[in-house]
């Protein structure tokens, strides 16, 4: 029997001939229209191939073993990180809201004002990934993301085969799936994942819509799911420009410019209306949250060259491949269409850390480049399947494959060193929070913690929000911020050190703990101040993070 699946395996020859779809493939139920798209847009030299291949003694191959395998291994190497370590603050900050919306829904319990300071709509992902965190706890939640995750390359799977047939899919999806970032973000509960997922639906409903004539629902429904998407993660708004860019370049070899043109302003329309009847919806808040964390977003201290490197170091492979399909197309002659798009797809990868790069932080740039990857990752399937046929028919071509299957190792290799380090870059906090349980579960005074989220997140204190305050925002007895409904408190700065100050010395809080990390200055005028009130009494010291990290805690004793 084992003989006899290898027998057709072999006869699917995965590495030669056959599995190079090109326009043939792209052609299975697609309207007529569709199939002269298909025709202008894909290499169009290479044998066609059908849904399935079909060995000696009737066994048949389905064609969509390659993608199962590449979900496969994108599942076993993302797995792997979901213990790796406890909750980052993101993940915390968003389950933790997520968990405080439905009570807020459900028993009309009041909230903190998320849309003011988190960058993406608090009633998206957060209560969806709150669901996943009821059901099987931070793990379940990390699930839903490498859910996500592996819709997201299902779809480049789909995109790139109608674009240039199975061989460049599989590449694509390869590529793509054993990125560090990819793996990353599959092990990972924050709105990332979900909001790759929606960019890249909308670019599959584009490529879908074709050149046909009934395009419209086709065209709608990508314009409604990146609206979705850009609430989910407001930085997703750049891969808005890809996909209409995208939707441009698809229609207009057979429709021409001005109804090519109409499409993207069918998509574009779509997408402005549903944000603003969103932002009507939501209120200023919202308007504020997106200002502060996309359109006004504070300096960093990284260099342009630091954090262009860093990106590099992540995505290179992807990024040298999509420019090689791009010169690959130009000393071709191809179509100026199909050139241009190859040219549109590559510089998405830039998108991320060029804007990172302007704004000096490496700040989250781990995440935000999977995004721009995932449109390179297609040109970048293009190129190896414009090499592998360059090398023309029988055993040469088989060999060329092979050799590509086989250069994968360098991709799988920095993919998975890349993406352990990324899930293992943040303090363990188990020991932390088994200490600050007792002390805050037995008592009702307010609490200053340095990085609250964590502690929020695993004490499960959803009904206690008015207790925590943070080092960058006091949270008041009504439970209104320390700055006002427009601060940037909570977000990228530390609060003011003259209102901490002044709380210290009444005594406002019961508890203070301080780690000196992430407001470093500030943290040590706290200190002072404390230090100056005799009434507060250092109880504990704390390890936590990288040597000589640790967590300090002073506790309140007004009858000292």
């Amino acid at each position: 029997m084992t003989l006899r699946v290898l027998a057709a395996w072999g006869r699917v020859r995965l590495l030669g001939a056959p599995w190079d779809a090109g326009r043939c493939d792209m052609d299975n139920g697609l309207a007529p229209q569709q199939r002269a798209t298909a025709s202008t847009l894909a290499p169009g030299d290479q044998a066609g191939t059908g849904s399935a291949h079909e060995s000696a003694g009737g066994f048949r191959v389905p064609a969509s073993w390659p993608l199962l395998a590449v979900l496969v291994v994108q599942t076993v190497l993302s797995a792997r990180l979901m213990r790796a370590d406890t909750a980052f603050e993101d993940e915390a900050s968003y389950l933790w809201a997520g968990h405080l919306e439905w009570a807020h829904w459900l028993h009309g319990t009041p909230i903190p004002p998320f849309a003011s300071y988190f960058s993406g709509a608090p009633v998206i992902y957060p209560p969806i990934g709150a669901l996943a965190d009821s059901i099987g706890g931070l793990t379940a939640a990390r699930i839903l993301s490498l859910a996500f995750m592996l819709g997201a390359t299902t779809l480049l799977w789909s995109v790139t085969r109608q674009l240039f047939g199975r061989q460049a899919a599989f590449f694509a999806a390869a590529l793509f799936a054993v990125l560090g970032p990819t793996l990353h973000l599959g092990a990972f509960a924050t709105y990332d994942a979900m909001s790759v997922l929606l960019v890249s639906l909308a670019a599959w409903l584009v490529v879908r819509a074709g050149a046909r004539d009934d395009a419209t629902r086709w065209l709608v429904a990508a314009g409604v799911v990146l609206a979705v998407a850009n609430a989910t993660a407001y930085s997703s708004i750049f891969g808005d420009l890809v996909v209409i860019l995208l939707a441009l370049l698809i229609a207009l070899p057979e429709l021409g410019g001005k109804l090519a043109a109409a499409r993207c302003l069918t998509v574009l329309i779509v997408i402005v209306v549903l944000l603003g009847l969103g932002c009507l919806a939501g209120g200023s808040s919202y308007v504020n949250g997106f200002e502060i964390t996309t359109l006004e977003r504070a300096q960093g201290s990284a260099s342009v060259s630091a954090v262009l490197a860093d990106a590099w170091s992540w995505t290179g492979v992807i990024v040298v491949a999509a420019a090689c399909g791009l010169v690959i197309s130009a000393l071709r002659r191809e179509q100026r269409t199909r050139t241009v798009l190859l040219a549109v797809l590559a510089f998405a990868a830039f998108l991320g850390p060029v804007e990172q790069a302007y704004l000096h932080t490496a700040a989250s740039l781990d995440k935000h480049v999977g995004l721009g990857a995932w449109f390179a990752a297609i040109a970048a399937g293009y190129a190896v399947d414009r090499l592998i046929a360059a090398a023309g028919a029988g055993s040469a071509r088989t060999v060329t494959c092979g050799a590509c299957v086989v250069a994968m190792a360098l991709p799988v290799s920095l993919g998975v060193s890349q993406s352990r380090q990324f899930s293992t870059g943040w303090p363990e906090s188990t020991d932390f929070v088994a200490i600050i349980r007792p002390l805050v579960e037995h008592g009702t005074g307010r609490l200053l913690v340095e990085d609250p989220s964590i502690a929020e997140y695993y004490l499960h204190a959803e009904n206690q929000w008015m207790r925590w305050s943070s080092t960058r925002n006091i949270v008041l007895p009504s439970g209104a911020s320390s700055g006002g409904p427009s601060s940037s408190a909570g977000i990228v700065g530390p609060g003011n050190a003259g209102t901490f100050g002044t709380k210290i010395q009444e005594g406002y809080f019961s508890l203070v703990a301080l780690n000196f990390a992430d407001t470093t200055s500030l943290d040590e005028r706290i200190a002072a101040d404390l230090a100056l009130n005799p009434h507060y009494k250092k109880i504990l010291v704390v390890p936590y993070g990288p040597a000589p990290g640790t967590y300090v805690i002073w506790q309140y004793e007004p009858y000292r």
